[in-house]
């Protein structure tokens, strides 16, 4: 058995969490727009077209932001061809994923989307096939009060009131070779400044997020990064990171090694963006925007080959799938600081957490990992002590519990948030908590086995999220015991 200490200061305060790092991404990819959210020919669609038992578990993930329209999709999408009256909107072969997009869900429906979910909505303009100006003309068809020409085009086509889309992406992996419009360092800048600066013009309280590299696997990465930075300077308050995790080797020992890459991710681009800054001699400087994240490497299929809502990138998770994406979540967390939305990527179908089946939906192991999290987001993270055992990593040793906590001084309560690495030892943990006293404890556990167990349709409840009662508390500690590859939550209600 493996153990580890942990002291919990409430004074060690990083930063508070953003609730917009539990967000979300829809793109017109596959089955996530057709036949997952938008499906009006299924029994279960309300009014609008949207599915009810869709809507309703995305709920449950209480997810804060929605990315749109892509990814790929973005770079050869021409907004205009999404609005108006559905007869008249064109059908065309969309370029990123070889599909048939009838544009029968576009602006106006993701808005209204985004109204019935509570969800701030964030979107990507096409910088790859399309202009500055066809940006800055979304962003006034958007925000604009009635009076001007794509204002009055909102209001036509039912939206009297502006959008106040706050959130707006300059592009899509503009450093890929694969990305349409893909152009070097320098042009992209020049691109996207030009955007940024249209786009401010029209509404300056917009926020905007530079493409930044489509991950660390890139040759140019992090030049790339600084480079866009140094020309774009203010006009961008985000720079985006990606990243895409893979167990090829069919390794925990290597897969469970995610959240040091991930970290070490964030503090490369982060110390990218301090440069800059001290270089710009800025007074502000770019926060980070992890605006794609999961796990893909089961299912490559990416060619719709002229097909509607073809099956496209349709991953099957199992649990150590769900125990890399808590991962992901205890970086942004410890990471506060930095980063500031998180966007995982895709929430229907396309690599998502949820599936459908006809008028059947699928909670994967990763829904139940996110909600675990999302559920507990308000507050503080805190900056905590570990010592205890190792985990070896194929990055090298890291500690054998990748931890994160919220604390909420005003609720009086704090979360911990705790993923045993290790896929063949126990964990036995002793948190010691300074200047609060313990009211009441309670836990949550995601564990199998079977690394490889999964939910399917058939069997909905393999791997779900259970009481965890191995855990027992004095006036200042807490003790517990984790089983191996496990990912475990505390609550705990201060006095």
């Amino acid at each position: 058995m493996k153990s580890t200490q942990i002291n919990i200061d409430p004074l060690q305060v990083i930063d508070r969490v953003s609730p917009n790092v539990f967000g979300g991404f829809i793109e017109h990819l596959g089955r996530c727009v057709y036949q997952g959210i938008y499906d009006p020919g299924s029994a279960l669609a309300d009014e609008d077209g949207f599915r009810v038992d869709v809507m309703t578990a995305l709920k449950e993930l209480q997810m804060t932001i929605m990315r749109y329209p892509g990814g790929n999709f973005a770079s050869g999408y021409h907004w205009e061809d999404g609005i108006g009256p559905r007869e008249k909107r064109p059908t065309v072969r969309e370029l990123a994923w070889q599909s048939i997009e009838t544009n029968a869900f576009g602006t106006d429906e993701f808005m209204r989307l985004c109204r019935k979910m509570d969800w701030e909505p964030m979107v990507a303009v096409n910088l790859g096939t399309g202009t500055p100006e066809e940006a800055r003309n979304w962003v006034e068809y958007c925000n604009s009060e009635i009076g001007t020409r794509y204002a009055n085009l909102r209001s036509i086509n039912g939206a009297k009131k502006p959008y106040g889309v706050r959130y707006w992406c300059l592009g899509n992996e503009m450093d890929g070779p694969w990305q349409l419009g893909h152009v070097p360092a320098k042009e992209y800048a020049i691109r996207a400044q030009q955007a940024a600066k249209m786009m401010k013009d029209c509404d300056p309280v917009i926020e905007t997020i530079a493409c930044g590299s489509s991950g660390a696997f890139m040759p140019t990465f992090p030049a790339w990064d600084r480079e866009v930075m140094e020309y774009i300077g203010p006009l961008s308050n985000y720079i985006s990171l990606h990243r895409y995790v893979r167990n090829d080797d069919n390794d925990p020992f290597k897969f469970f090694g995610t959240g040091a890459k991930v970290d070490r991710q964030i503090e490369i681009i982060d110390a990218t963006c301090r440069y800059v800054q001290a270089l710009n001699k800025a007074s502000e400087r770019n926060f980070l925007c992890f605006d794609e994240w999961n796990i893909w490497y089961k299912n490559m299929t990416m060619d719709g080959k002229g097909k509607f809502a073809p099956s496209l990138i349709e991953e099957e998770y199992n649990f150590e799938d769900a125990l890399v994406t808590g991962q992901f979540l205890n970086s942004f967390i410890r990471h506060a600081d930095v980063v500031k939305i998180a966007n995982l990527a895709q929430v229907v179908n396309v690599i998502a957490p949820l599936k459908t089946r006809g008028d059947e939906l699928l909670k994967q192991t990763t829904f139940h990992a996110f909600k675990l999290y999302s559920e507990r987001k308000e507050g503080d993270s805190l900056r905590l002590g570990i010592s205890g055992d190792f985990f070896d990593a194929d990055e090298g040793p890291v500690p054998c519990l990748d931890t994160s906590c919220i604390y909420s001084k005003d609720q009086r309560n704090l979360s911990l948030f705790m993923i045993n690495l290790s896929p063949t030892d126990k964990v036995s943990v002793t948190a010691n908590l300074f200047g609060l006293e313990v009211e009441r404890v309670v836990g949550q556990i995601l564990h199998h086995k079977d690394l490889k167990a999964v939910n399917t349709f058939e069997k909905q409840d393999t791997v779900v999220a259970k009481d965890f009662t191995d855990i027992s508390s004095t006036l200042d500690s807490l003790q517990g015991e984790l089983p191996p590859a496990s990912l475990v939550r505390l609550d705990v209600s201060i006095s």
